[in-house]
């Protein structure tokens, strides 16, 4: 699930592994008889596609696995429009362009400890220094001061109208004072979630209980036992022979074998793209990419890779993004495309993507034919994504087919926008540098009623679609796993933040 990410150095505040080894029962056996609980329900067996990178640090990636599960939360949670709602914060209010007021619930830490305003502040501070801090603190800088037991004034280093959204990031969580100790950070036990982490097997397996004093009531299920598998088939094996209830992230090639009653496919927010190199090679001419764009099939990759499970592509934002298709304004700015003798004598151009989604490989097949059958010369370059990322960064390949999250970190396609398209973005694969892009974008972040701020994105995606830097492919839609005959409550999240609540329940 590659995201822009920082280079991974030492942590000062990270959770060691062995620090939430304790023993552990087998993975899917719940620690009693096929995990039931005499008189409260079953254990829910989990089986996750990314074991932990970060021994569950909530500063890197770990922290939405953490948040997947149901063991963290933040001030705030998101809607399916990406709108800030409350979570341990009721209300908020902003007080100048740099300023905000949070006001608590009455709610208690896993530990036993009430949540108050010191609580928060300590908490957010916290991931405000941490190093490297949380992703979704990279443009900005927060300075949490408690305000009375109940009340937080939370000050941005720029003004954020976005701050109530960035604010239920799982790396913003809140943690109690117990989980700071000796500079590092440990959650287990030490969250607000209805689901309490009790152990953490490596890279295995992890343990959670049921957290009675949730402030939002009980979780129907009395805990879950949780198992990293990388390997897609074999997720689906364990769903398909009842050794789980839950598989996050069935492939495409195992949901038909599945069927509807175990796969259920729903719209992301992931966009896959054709990302052309603007500033050397072929692609620096504009005419090229034009050609290009117009050798893309999208139906035809949604049938031949996806089996129909995915939509085609519409913009950089697609039907995971509900208010994107209303808004959305046609390209401007494009160049008219080279014909096919023009492109026949470019000589070869290298296409490249990675292994980590099985999708992808395939869908890179599928365009080399496309781009061949218009006249190019393509040679294919796949391997895993770690050994591609700084090559694709430095704008080594001509053309790089990735699966992008539009609404990273802050449910906000500005971000997005601004690290893939602009001059100083830093995730620029397109190695893009466009002043009108510039411009656009720029106008999109200083802009907070939400109406005109859709309005403005929509302009800056057109115009980013005018450089022909990023051909949309197609829209991606997540497979999770579970029988709907007897488990119930999986939240379907385009956002990938939530998978197990405290609704989800077997029988």
């Amino acid at each position: 699930m590659p995201t822009p990410r920082r280079r991974r150095s030492a942590l000062p505040l990270i959770l060691s592994a062995t620090a939430l080894l304790v023993p552990l029962a087998t993975a899917c056996s719940g620690g009693s008889d096929a995990g039931a609980t005499a008189g409260d329900g079953k254990r829910l067996r989990v089986v996750m596609a990314f074991p932990p990178a970060q021994a569950m640090s909530p500063y890197g990636d770990d922290a939405v696995t953490l948040s997947r599960l149901a063991v963290v939360e933040g001030l705030t949670a998101l809607d399916e429009e990406g709108a800030a709602t409350p979570a341990l914060a009721t209300s908020w209010k902003r007080d100048a362009p740099t300023s905000w007021t949070f006001t608590l619930r009455k709610a208690t830490f896993q530990d036993g400890t009430a949540v108050d305003a010191a609580s928060v502040a300590r908490s957010l501070n916290a991931a405000d220094k941490a190093s490297p801090g949380p992703r979704v603190l990279s443009d900005t800088g927060i300075t949490a001061t408690a305000r009375g037991a109940r009340t937080v004034r939370i000050v941005t280093d720029e003004a954020d109208p976005l701050l109530p959204q960035r604010l239920a990031n799982p790396s913003l969580a809140i943690l109690s004072g117990a989980a700071y100790r000796d500079g590092r950070v440990n959650p287990a036990g030490h969250a607000t979630g209805p689901f309490t982490l009790t152990a953490v097997k490596g890279a295995v397996s992890a343990t959670l209980e049921r957290n009675d004093t949730y402030w939002g009531g009980k979780a129907k299920a009395p805990g879950a036992d949780v198992t990293f598998v990388a390997d897609g088939t074999a997720r689906a094996n364990a769903l398909r022979t009842g050794a789980v209830d839950v598989a996050e992230y069935i492939p495409v090639s195992q949901a038909s074998l599945l069927g509807d009653g175990l796969a259920h496919a729903f719209s992301s927010a992931r966009t896959n793209g054709l990302s052309l190199n603007t500033r050397r090679g072929v692609f620096a001419d504009p005419a090229m990419r034009a050609a290009a764009r117009e050798a893309i099939d999208s139906p035809a990759l949604v049938k031949a890779v996806y089996e129909g499970r995915a939509d085609a592509g519409q913009g950089l934002l697609g039907p995971g993004v509900p208010w994107a298709g209303a808004v959305r304004t046609p390209p401007t700015g494009r160049a008219e495309a080279a014909g096919r003798a023009q492109v026949a004598g470019t000589g070869e151009i290298v296409l490249a993507t990675y292994t980590n989604r099985p999708e992808l490989p395939e869908a890179a097949t599928v365009v080399q034919e496309q781009l061949r059958k218009r006249g190019f010369t393509v040679k294919q370059v796949v391997r895993d994504y770690a050994q591609m990322e700084a090559d694709a960064l430095a704008g080594k390949y001509d053309a790089f087919i990735q699966a992008r999250n539009t609404l990273l970190d802050t449910a906000d396609p500005v971000s997005y926008l601004a690290s893939d398209f602009t001059c100083d973005g830093s995730f620029n694969i397109s190695q893009l540098c466009d002043a009108r892009v510039d411009a656009a974008v720029a106008r999109a972040a200083s802009t907070a009623a939400t109406d005109a701020r859709h309005r403005a994105v929509a302009t800056a995606e057109a115009r980013v679609l005018g450089t022909d830097a990023l051909v949309p492919l197609v829209h991606e839609r997540f497979v999770q796993g579970y029988d709907d005959s007897r488990v119930h409550g999986v939240a379907l999240d385009p956002l990938e933040r939530t998978l197990i609540t405290a609704d989800t329940r077997v029988g």
